[in-house]
C-alpha cells in the first residue's frame, strides 16, 4: 500500500476504539519546520531494488515502502531542509512521526503526530529532544546516543528505528535527485 495513504488513514481516519490521538497535523508539522515565508515543494521518491536494499542496510531497520512523499522547503533558492514521515508500530498499535531533517542530513527534529498506543508509552518531548542534530553516524540507537525510556522500550526502540528509517530515506533522496519527481503544494 503506497506510504501517503497509510499516513492518511492515521492521521484522519481514528479506530473504532477512539484511542487514537492526534497531537500534529501534516500542516502542523510543516509549519514547525518551515518559517511562514518558506516556499514548500511535495517530493516523491521511488525506490528500485538496489536503493531500497542500501535503505534497509544504513537504517538497520526494515523498510517495506518503495514510494515516500517528502517536504523540500526553500527561501531565496536557499533549501532549508527537509520534512519526512513515517508510520510505525510500537507495541501492537501504530504511531505517525514527523522528522525536520536539515540540508546536511541533520535531524533537527522528530515529533509524534499520531500515537493509538496507551499515553503512558508517548514518549516526552524532552526525549524527543535527544534526536536533534543527530545523523546516521552519530551512534543513532537506544542505548547509545538515545537513552531508553524505563517502562516504554518498545517505544523507543519503534521511535529510534523509524528515525534511523527517515534519514536513510533521506540518504537515497540526496544521492538520486534526479529520480525524484517533484510535485508543487
Amino acid at each position: 500500500m503506497k506510504r501517503g495513504l497509510l499516513i492518511a488513514a492515521a492521521l484522519f481516519c481514528l479506530p473504532s476504539t477512539g484511542a487514537a490521538k492526534v497531537y500534529l497535523t501534516k500542516a502542523d508539522a510543516l509549519a514547525l519546520a518551515f518559517p511562514a515565508a518558506t516556499t514548500v515543494g511535495k517530493k516523491t521518491l521511488f525506490l528500485d531494488d538496489e536503493q531500497l536494499d542500501a535503505v534497509r542496510r544504513e537504517a538497520k531497520a526494515d523498510v517495506k515502502e518503495r514510494i515516500w512523499t517528502y517536504y523540500v522547503g526553500s527561501s531565496s533558492g536557499r533549501i532549508l531542509g527537509y520534512v519526512y514521515f513515517d508510520r510505525v508500530v510500537v507495541r501492537t498499535m501504530p504511531a505517525v512521526l514527523t522528522a525536520h531533517v536539515d540540508s546536511e542530513g541533520r535531524l533537527r527534529f522528530l515529533e509524534v503526530m499520531s500515537f493509538e498506543e496507551p499515553e503512558d508509552y508517548l514518549p516526552r518531548k524532552r526525549w524527543l529532544g535527544l534526536f536533534a542534530d543527530k545523523g546516521l553516524g552519530d551512534d543513532l540507537r537506544v542505548r547509545g546516543a538515545i537513552r531508553n525510556v524505563s517502562g516504554a522500550t518498545l517505544t523507543s526502540e519503534a521511535l529510534t528505528r523509524s528515525a534511523r528509517r527517515m534519514l536513510a530515506v533521506h540518504g537515497a533522496a540526496r544521492r538520486s535527485g534526479l529520480r525524484a519527481h517533484e510535485e508543487k503544494k
